[in-house]
């Protein structure tokens, strides 16, 4: 007899896997890292450990996963702001960068990114790949803004696009801070930011 071999939903297989990560980014956001234990993260998404594991082999794992996927979705911005005008582009990108600050589940997953890096070299690797692209594309979009739309930049492209993502990234650290209000300091680094970038020369 012929075995009958299960076919797999692919949007099921999808939701299940996207259930499972948002439980893990609670549990981590909550916890930690070493805080969160994979009965912890099968209780809140509901599933047994057998299912957890047939998506994720390890802890380990499923870090890298919720950072990958979330890594992607920037990844699926950039064309988007370089096919736009130099300005609009920029203005969406830091726009773009600034969207989780009012995430609630933000300092805790920041401080995982954080731990996670400083002792996994792959993971550190995945980090950094996605910083330089965007560097990459900072860089472009400011040089574009500078030679066309002739704004007086206060450093060159590609060091103004550092400071731009460390200015970012200190915001996303603060974020756990008492009485941090997230559309507060988008603002207030939107318009640090402008006065790096300056204005269009008349």
């Amino acid at each position: 007899m012929l075995a009958v071999m299960r076919t797999v939903n692919p949007e099921q297989h999808a939701r299940k896997r996207a259930k499972i990560l948002q439980a893990a980014a609670e549990e981590f956001a909550v916890n930690g890292v070493d805080g969160t234990s994979t009965a912890g993260i099968c209780r809140r998404a509901g599933i047994g450990s057998g299912t957890l594991f047939h998506y994720f082999p390890t802890k380990r794992d499923i870090v890298h996963a919720l950072f990958r996927d979330d890594l992607a979705r920037n990844a699926e911005v950039h064309p988007r702001v370089l096919r736009a005008d130099a300005e609009q582009g920029f203005d969406l990108l830091v726009g773009h960068l600034l969207a989780e600050l009012a995430n609630p589940l933000t300092p805790g997953l920041a401080a995982t990114a954080v731990l996670q890096a400083n002792r996994d070299p792959e993971f550190a690797e995945i980090l950094t790949t996605d910083t330089e692209r965007t560097h990459e594309v900072l860089t472009g979009l400011l040089r574009r803004m500078a030679d066309d739309g002739g704004y007086r930049l206060a450093l060159p492209a590609d060091r103004l696009a550092r400071w731009i993502q460390k200015l970012v990234d200190a915001a996303y650290l603060m974020a756990g801070d008492p009485g941090f209000d997230a559309e507060v300091e988008s603002a207030e680094l939107r318009r640090v930011i402008a006065r790096l970038v300056g204005g269009p020369s008349a």
